[in-house]
């Protein structure tokens, strides 16, 4: 077996990437070709990352909201060296869950695991 690289995935079942939500929306959906719904996720997901960079705030009610989050310009550190670096101001996407995306986890108990597991 090859050693991880760095596009070598682990699959878990704690993780779903794009084309995973793409089948598990198809299945539910059998009526929808997969390729409609991989367009209708593209189109959702482009979006949102449009409406990001023109510096909006997307809300998805009982779901969360995707904002951006200026990070001023700043002196920071090399690592490595030490030495002073000027690092460059950023916009940092920000994701905060709805109150029932929020109580829907809880009632699942979702992060429980991890948490007794750092105790």
């Amino acid at each position: 077996m090859p050693a991880p690289g760095p596009h070598t995935r682990n699959v878990r079942e704690d993780r779903m990437i794009k084309s995973e939500l793409v089948l598990k929306i198809a299945e539910q959906n059998p009526h929808l070709y997969q390729r409609d719904v991989e367009t209708l996720v593209n189109a959702i997901l482009d979006t949102i990352a449009d409406a990001l960079a023109r510096g909006d705030r997307v809300e998805l009610r009982g779901f969360g909201a995707f904002s951006v989050k200026r990070r001023d310009a700043r002196r920071g550190r090399n690592p490595r060296t030490g030495a002073a670096v000027a690092v460059s101001e950023k916009a940092i996407p920000v994701f905060k869950t709805g109150k029932e995306m929020r109580q829907r986890l809880n009632a699942a108990g979702i992060g429980e695991s991890h948490a007794a597991a750092s105790n």
